[in-house]
């Protein structure tokens, strides 16, 4: 017979339905009010984008948005997120058309093995959004909340800075 603590761990007992927006579509699930949203997103409805990098909110791999403002998924209890609007990496693009910052990260070799790909297009947007003609250290600071171990940065802020001038043709 398993200890009590796991087979409670296995019971349906304490979730709660939590509703809100996913990439523009209305959801309602059932979870452990502290299940990590991370978790949610990646296992309940299948957003694989959504990285696990460290699970401490210290490399930016699991960033989303919730409510217009960035996030470290793994420190946010699903329960918080309860009637919010969330985008992951899957809603950035505009259906079929990927966001100019997705296709400089394509175009000027930004992504290598992946990992930290998804918080760093956000972050970009995210700071894209904000400043449409960034500095170098402006570039710098709105990334810094991601760590990358693969491309040493350099193919990163250029796929920035050319996500800004490609914005400039449109």
């Amino acid at each position: 017979m398993p200890p009590l603590f796991l087979k409670s761990m296995r019971s349906t007992e304490g979730k709660m339905n939590v509703r809100f927006q996913v990439n523009g579509e209305p959801r309602t699930l059932a979870a452990y009010p502290m299940e990590r949203l991370l978790d949610v997103l990646r296992e309940q409805l299948h957003l694989k984008g959504t990285k696990e990098g460290c699970g401490e909110g210290e490399c930016g791999a699991c960033s989303v948005f919730i409510d217009g403002q960035i996030v470290n998924s793994c420190l946010v209890p699903v329960a918080q997120v309860e009637g919010a609007s969330i985008k992951t990496i899957e809603g950035v693009a505009s259906g079929e058309q990927l966001h100019a910052v997705q296709l400089a990260f394509i175009k000027c070799g930004g992504a290598q093995c992946g990992i930290c790909t998804p918080g760093m297009v956000l972050a970009a947007v995210n700071l894209l959004e904000r400043n449409p003609n960034p500095t170098e250290a402006d570039i710098r600071n709105g990334l810094s909340g991601n760590l990358c171990r693969c491309t040493g940065y350099m193919k990163i802020f250029e796929s920035v800075v050319h996500a800004c001038r490609k914005q400039d043709d449109v």
